[in-house]
């Protein structure tokens, strides 16, 4: 592209919105924002890990087809050019998919893609490579067999949660604009809140998911972003249904890119700082303060109450352990003896557990999500903490030192909501007393997830405090 206009200074903390227009004007090749994209991989990953593939090659052909298409006028689809990342778990042809897990086959084949991945590229999405992510995802922090310890971008000494820990280590470098999260327990919500970065759970079936998770209905796909626009954007491309997905929700779709209101007036949303059980820490607690304050500033009429339910870890850990066991069904004794031993042993544990308890977790489930449905009809949204504490070191399933002996005990504001099958966000709203990221969880009705959407645009706006990371 000839005779254009200055690029930029800083490409690395371009939006995907912002990459688009620039696009559109010329100012900007889709080869340049992949070129740059490729070198500062190459500068950072070796110290956060945040890749267990990268394939240059193909992302510079697919660019160079994008720089054709934006220079003939006739872009492809919505992100034609923008540079993407799909995580470890998701099928991508061409590129190899381990699920972090050394019991994987090196040697592919790698043909299909995934409904999420070819969404994707009919977009033009330009695929930079796969993010890691625990052994097929089980936990809540990001470290493999197969490629090791992955790090948080703001301090390396800490991990960036999980199980989307590598897609969040990118977005917060912007190594790659777009980025694909699964979550069936907070995994995209809590790596957003440690790595300061935007990201949402979608109502469970809006974007479709083949071959289905071992964890069934708990998992959720969504986007990861630097911002809640560009997930609406990516959003607008995943959420569209494919037949392969036999749990594929209703195929309408909301228009995703609708332009947040300037006022919450006539909002009523819920505040709940803790669920009426967590113990919070107050630097967290007081930042997530803070934020709810803003949203009255924005006209919403705020609440200060719990949703009335109890822990249901137990009836999360049912599902859970039972739907890490189908996993071990397909390995043999070798294979076995290759898992990382946290997920061997609650894969172990899920082979215990009894028909009638499975069942009984079944309907403490249903009870929970009318329980919710309920609630929603008084409220438009439940805002609580993403999480009750700050990132930790690296290479553990649970604080050093602390109370916690299992992961999902020091995420108590996640998982509740994926069996409840809600949308569900977290934005970052301020930095804790050590300067690290903090997140904002918004949760909406289920199929209201555009409500949760607006919100998060809506507020980052107005956050006085919205930590980004210095590119």
């Amino acid at each position: 592209m000839s005779q254009r206009a200055p690029l930029p200074a800083r490409l690395a903390e371009l939006t995907a919105a912002q990459a688009l227009e620039l696009f559109r004007q010329r100012q900007l090749s889709p080869v340049e924002l992949t070129q740059d994209c490729l070198a500062r991989i190459e500068q950072h990953d070796p110290t956060i890990n945040a890749f267990a593939h990268v394939d240059a090659a193909q992302a510079l052909t697919a660019a160079r087809a994008a720089e054709v298409r934006w220079h003939a006028g006739t872009p492809c689809g919505p992100l034609d050019g923008i540079p993407t990342t799909i995580k470890d778990l998701t099928l991508t042809a061409g590129m190899p998919t381990r699920f972090g897990s050394a019991t994987s086959d090196p040697d592919g084949p790698w043909e299909t893609d995934a409904p999420i991945s070819h969404h994707l590229r009919q977009a033009g999405a330009v695929i930079l490579g796969k993010t890691t992510s625990p052994e097929f995802g089980w936990k809540g922090v990001t470290d493999n067999p197969l490629h090791g310890i992955t790090r948080n971008p703001w301090d390396h000494r800490l991990t960036p949660g999980g199980s989307s820990g590598g897609a969040a280590a990118a977005a917060a470098l912007n190594l790659g604009l777009l980025h694909q999260g699964s979550d069936a327990g907070g995994s995209i919500r809590i790596p957003c809140s440690f790595t300061g970065t935007f990201g949402i759970k979608p109502t469970f079936g809006w974007v479709p998911q083949w071959p289905a998770s071992a964890m069934s209905q708990l998992s959720h796909l969504g986007p990861m972003t630097r911002t809640a626009n560009d997930s609406a954007l990516m959003l607008s491309v995943m959420a569209k249904p494919d037949a392969r997905d036999g749990y594929s929700g209703n195929p309408r779709a909301d228009d995703w890119l609708t332009p947040p209101p300037t006022s919450l007036k006539g909002w009523r949303i819920a505040y709940s700082p803790d669920l009426g059980y967590v113990d919070v820490a107050p630097d967290i607690a007081a930042c997530t303060r803070k934020a709810v304050e803003k949203l009255q500033d924005l006209g919403a009429t705020i609440d200060e109450i719990d949703p009335g339910f109890d822990s249901p870890l137990e009836v999360f850990n049912t599902l859970w352990f039972a739907g890490a066991s189908q996993v071990l069904e397909r390995l043999d004794r070798d294979q076995q003896d290759k898992l990382d031993p946290g997920f061997l042993s609650i894969a172990r544990r899920g082979a215990d557990i009894s028909l009638r308890d499975y069942l009984a977790a079944c309907r403490a489930r249903e009870q929970l999500t009318a329980q919710m449905q309920l609630f929603h009809q008084h409220y438009d949204l439940l805002i609580t903490p993403t999480l009750p504490l700050s990132p930790f070191e690296a290479g553990h399933n649970v604080p050093p030192g602390g109370p916690y002996r299992e992961w999902m005990e020091w995420t108590p504001f996640s998982y509740p909501f994926n069996l409840t099958q809600q949308p569900a966000a977290s934005l970052p709203c301020g930095l804790d007393d050590q300067g690290l990221p903090v997140g904002l969880h918004l949760v909406g009705p289920r199929f209201q997830d555009l409500k949760v959407l607006q919100v998060a645009r809506l507020l980052e706006q107005h956050l006085p405090d919205h930590p980004t990371l210095d590119l």
